[in-house]
C-alpha cells in the first residue's frame, strides 16, 4: 500500500484525530477530522475507522482530544465520555480497554491539571506505539506457519486498514511479500459490508500480492479443489476458553476449514483477549440495520420494504474449531483455557 496512506493518527495541532473515511473505499481516498465525540461514535458506528485495533488506537486519539475540551468538573465528564463511546461498538473490546487506560490514567494523574494532559498524551501514544509493534510481532509468527506458494483464504479485512501499520490477519502476508514470499490469497468478499471486496483485495492488490475476489459462498468448493492451504482471520474478541467473535461468516469458513482438514487461524493482540468473558456465550453480539443487506450497495433495494432482516456483525467461532490463535507473545493452541493462561497469565 501507498506510504501516503494512513488509518488513524493524531492531528498535527492535537485537536483532532485524522482517519481514512473507508466506507469510501475502494473508490476513493478521503480523510475525515474528528473533533467532537459525536463525530467520534459516529466514525465508529458507520465503520468509517474499523478493525479493532485501529477502533482502539481511534479511542485513545480521541479521548485525548476530548479531555482538552472539558471545562467543568474533569473525572465525572471524561466517564461520561468514555461510556459513550464505547456504546458505538460493544463487541470490539479494543475500545473499550483504551477508552478504560485512558480513564485509569486520568484518575491517577487528575491531581495535577498541568501534568494530566501531558499523562494522557503518551498513554495514546503508548496505545498506538504498542499496536504497531504488536502486530509486527504477530505477522512474525504466521510466518511460522505457512510456506511460499500456500493459498490463504482471507474474510474480512484484519490487514493495516484493520490496525495502523501490518495488521493481524493480513500481517503475515504483508511481511511475507516483503521478504519474497508468493501467496495466492482468496478474498471472501465478506456480505453485506463487503469488507473483503472493497478492503482486502485493495490492499493487497496495492501491495503486490496476488489477490482473487470470491463470494463468500465459493469458499468451500476452493477448499475441496486444494486451493486453500490455510485460513487467516482477525477477531474483535476473544473469550477465555478460545471462543472467538469476528464478522459475520467467519464461523462458517472454520467449520468448512475443519471439514476439509484445513488449519484455521485466527490472529489476534493481546489486547483483544478478555479472560473476564468466560465463553462465547457472553459476548454480545451488535445487530445492525436490515438495511446494509436489502440496500446499502445496490442501485434499487434487493427485496421488498416489509421483508424482515436479521443483521448480527459477528459471530461466534467455537474454540474447538480454531487450530491456532497467533498473537503477539507466541502460537497458542487448543485447548485454549490453558495456552492462553501460559502465554499471557489470565
Amino acid at each position: 500500500m501507498s506510504e501516503k496512506i494512513f488509518t488513524v493518527r493524531l492531528a498535527e495541532a492535537e485537536n483532532a484525530v485524522e482517519i481514512l473515511d473507508q466506507t469510501l473505499l475502494p473508490n476513493c481516498i478521503q480523510y475525515l477530522r474528528l473533533e467532537t465525540a459525536e463525530q467520534l461514535y459516529e466514525a465508529i458506528f458507520e465503520l468509517r475507522v474499523r478493525g479493532a485495533p485501529a477502533i482502539g488506537v481511534c479511542a485513545g486519539y480521541g479521548m485525548y482530544v476530548l479531555a482538552q475540551k472539558i471545562t467543568g468538573e474533569f473525572l465525572p465528564e471524561f466517564h461520561r465520555l468514555g461510556e459513550y463511546l464505547i456504546s458505538s461498538r460493544p463487541t470490539a473490546v479494543n475500545l473499550s480497554h483504551a477508552v478504560e487506560r485512558m480513564i485509569s490514567c486520568a484518575e491517577q494523574n487528575s491531581s495535577d491539571p498541568e501534568q494530566l494532559l501531558s499523562a494522557l498524551k503518551a498513554e495514546c501514544t503508548a496505545i498506538c506505539d504498542e499496536d504497531k509493534a504488536m502486530c509486527r510481532a504477530i505477522s512474525e509468527y504466521g510466518l511460522t506457519l505457512v510456506k511460499d506458494g500456500d493459498g490463504i483464504l482471507t474474510h474480512c479485512n484484519a490487514g493495516a486498514l484493520a490496525a495502523v501499520e501490518y495488521g493481524t490477519g493480513l500481517g503475515t502476508l504483508l511481511l511475507g511479500k516483503e521478504r519474497g514470499y508468493n501467496f495466492h490469497v482468496f478474498s471472501d468478499e465478506t456480505r453485506p459490508l463487503l469488507q473483503g471486496a472493497r478492503l482486502t483485495s485493495f490492499e493487497l492488490n496495492h501491495a503486490g500480492i496476488d489477490v482473487t475476489l470470491i463470494c463468500d459462498s465459493a469458499a468451500s468448493m476452493l477448499m475441496k479443489q486444494g486451493k486453500i492451504q490455510a485460513c487467516f482471520v482477525g477477531c474483535d474478541r476473544v473469550a477465555a476458553n478460545g471462543d472467538t467473535a469476528n464478522k459475520i461468516g467467519t464461523r462458517s469458513v472454520a467449520v468448512n476449514a475443519k471439514y476439509h482438514g484445513i488449519p484455521f487461524y485466527v490472529f489476534c493482540p493481546s489486547s483483544t483477549i478478555d479472560f473476564s468473558c468466560n465463553s462465547g456465550e457472553d459476548i454480545v453480539i451488535e445487530e445492525r440495520s436490515g438495511e446494509e443487506i436489502k440496500s446499502k450497495f445496490f442501485a434499487q433495494p434487493v427485496a421488498e420494504p416489509e421483508v424482515k432482516c436479521y443483521n448480527p456483525a459477528f459471530d461466534v467461532t467455537d474454540a474447538e474449531l480454531i487450530t491456532a490463535i497467533v498473537t503477539e507473545r507466541g502460537i497458542a493452541r487448543y485447548p485454549y483455557t490453558k495456552s492462553l493462561k501460559e502465554l499471557f497469565g489470565g
